[in-house]
């Protein structure tokens, strides 16, 4: 299976739901995982880094109408045009967040701390020079989304963990961005999300990440090749 599948989703699975939220994998078998998110706020819905799915506008209807997309790594710009778009709404995006606005055909508005009324405070994080992402996070249910540096898609999690940093951080794990969190949920942008007991898989991922690296080297190495050079694409 390809690290990321390029073909129109045929279908979908829906994953991380709660009241106020749902999220779904355009491709359930490839190795990214990429996962998109609804989440219902005080305007209307928000989509996170979206993929376009079959039916998609059909859940969206399940907790109102689409108020903003919003675009929160460099390499996420995935389905927000067209989405946006269809939903007469603007791709939102950090305006030190680069790369999206010239792949994105769809009206952009920047924006410095929150999307719209979406309710999430965003934080600026750039492991690498090009790589840049914005960590959310909603402090009124405890929503936290992690767009690429934490996950559970392949390449991630190893051992016990119920979800990782990406190998390339292990060793220098994101504590200044996410130490002092303590979220109710985990969303992420690979893979299903942590719904449960969230804050302590998170805490457990960051104090284990450089112990683990070992490990995570040996037997993730392949995999974050494939996924770091898969997504030049995006």
């Amino acid at each position: 299976m390809p690290a990321y599948e390029r073909s129109p989703a045929s279908s979908s699975r829906a994953i991380d739901r709660w009241d106020s939220g749902v999220g779904w994998l355009a491709h359930p078998d490839e190795d990214g995982r990429r996962a998109s998110h609804a989440v219902e706020a005080d305007d209307g819905v928000w989509l996170l880094d979206p993929l376009d799915v079959p039916r998609l506008d059909d859940l969206l209807a399940e907790f109102g109408d689409v108020a903003g997309v919003a675009v929160l790594s460099s390499y996420h710009a995935r389905d927000a045009g067209a989405i946006a778009r269809r939903h007469d709404v603007a791709v939102h995006v950090p305006h030190w967040l680069g790369r999206v606005p010239e792949r994105v055909d769809a009206p952009v508005e920047r924006f410095n701390t929150e999307p719209g009324d979406s309710g999430f405070s965003v934080r600026r994080c750039e492991p690498i020079p090009g790589w840049e992402e914005a960590i959310a996070y909603r402090e009124r249910d405890g929503t936290l989304y992690v767009p690429d540096l934490l996950g559970t898609a392949p390449g991630y999690a190893v051992g016990d963990e119920r979800l990782g940093v990406f190998l390339t951080h292990r060793l220098f794990p994101p504590r200044e961005a996410l130490g002092d969190l303590s979220p109710e949920r985990i969303l992420f942008g690979h893979g299903e999300g942590i719904l449960d007991e969230a804050a302590a898989a998170l805490d457990d991922a960051l104090a284990g990440a450089r112990r683990r690296f070992p490990r995570a080297l040996v037997t993730t190495l392949g995999t974050n090749v494939r996924l770091l050079l898969g997504a030049m694409g995006e």
